[in-house]
């Protein structure tokens, strides 16, 4: 038995559309990042890049359950005493939806450079008009 170590240059990039319009936070972006790290191929490797591009469109509808519009806290430190800011999730989907599912998948993705490579490899669109019609993205439902 042979274990095979892919490269990128082995691997056929593909575009994929996905409409977020009424799924789940959480559930959307475990799967986004499952795609986005390749782990759906047989090729996947974890130290290398293999995943998808992704177009997602509608993040403005997206749904989450339970009282987490009020109740979810998204923190940012100035470094300074006292620094500390805070926004709810509702504050954040009316303000920038794309945010809210941009940290949810950086959260999902390792932590060194080649996660930061793979979340450049996602995007997000708040309606249903996206630039990337010359890729040619499959869609596909999530």
């Amino acid at each position: 038995m042979i274990t095979r170590s892919f490269k990128q240059s082995d691997i056929k990039e593909s575009w994929i559309l996905v409409d977020a319009e009424d799924k789940t936070l959480g559930r959307l972006a475990s799967s986004l990042a499952s795609r986005l790290r390749g782990k759906h191929r047989p090729e996947f490797t974890p130290n290398a890049d293999l995943g998808d591009y992704i177009v997602v469109v509608n993040a403005g509808k997206i749904n989450v359950t339970g009282d987490k519009l009020n109740q979810k806290k998204y923190y940012k430190h100035s470094g300074y005493p006292g620094g500390i800011k805070s926004k709810s999730l509702d504050e954040v989907l009316k303000n920038s939806a794309e945010d809210a599912i941009r940290m949810a998948v950086k959260g999902m993705l390792p932590k060194n450079k080649l996660g930061k490579k793979m979340l450049t490899k996602l995007k997000i669109y708040k309606d249903a008009e996206h630039p990337h019609q010359a890729q040619n993205p499959s869609i596909v439902d999530i």
